[in-house]
């Protein structure tokens, strides 16, 4: 595909012009807990979304407890695209939190080298139901601790006992709003892709 057909006739591209390593990764976690804004906060290009407003009836599903400026969700997938050293393409696909959407997360995963998942310390119990797909379908994953400012710190020794975290999973703490920290939470699931992705035989 030449660059004029990943090209919209708005200019965004939302493939890139020449070949580079593409990785498909996989924004997850709890209603709530900030994944659209990470994916608008990281993206190079503009953000594909699918937020509704929330409406009366879709709170008798939503516990929307803790999050009183909670007005719209996601009802399908966010996408977004961010090009990390030139030659590494991050293609970022954000997930509804809900459980009632979680028959989407499958196909939504389906070819994701990995998972980062988005976790809010008020809330932290929330999160086991979305590690738990994330680990049935093989995926290595990152944590990100989203910090809310009415939310409470924690350390991350304690963190990764209360989400029962195996040694080498990456955890990161970050503001979702905030670019920088953003980065280094992706990138540190990238890398921890990377480490476990198998390795090209030496042919000698």
């Amino acid at each position: 595909m030449d660059s004029a057909s990943s090209t919209d006739r708005t200019g965004i591209g939302y493939l890139p012009p020449a070949a580079r390593t593409l990785m498909k990764l996989v924004v997850t976690g709890p209603f709530g807990v900030g994944k659209t804004t990470l994916i608008r906060t990281l993206s190079e290009i503009a953000t594909l979304h699918t937020e509704e407003a929330m409406t009366q009836s879709s709170t008798r599903f939503d516990d929307t407890a803790g999050l009183p400026d909670k007005t719209t969700t996601t009802v399908a997938i966010d996408f977004g695209r961010l090009t990390v050293l030139d030659d590494l393409v991050l293609y970022m696909f954000g997930t509804p939190g809900q459980q009632r959407f979680f028959p989407l997360w499958e196909d939504i995963a389906r070819g994701a080298l990995g998972a980062l998942v988005l976790v809010d310390t008020r809330r932290l119990a929330d999160s086991f139901a979305v590690m738990d797909m994330v680990e049935e379908q093989g995926l290595p994953y990152a944590v990100a601790v989203n910090r809310f400012p009415d939310a409470p710190a924690h350390t991350d020794e304690v963190l990764r006992k209360h989400l029962d975290l195996a040694p080498e999973t990456p955890l990161v703490q970050c503001d979702a709003r905030e670019r920088r920290g953003s980065i280094d939470a992706l990138i540190a699931l990238a890398e921890h892709v990377l480490t476990r992705m198998p390795r090209p035989e030496d042919p000698s």
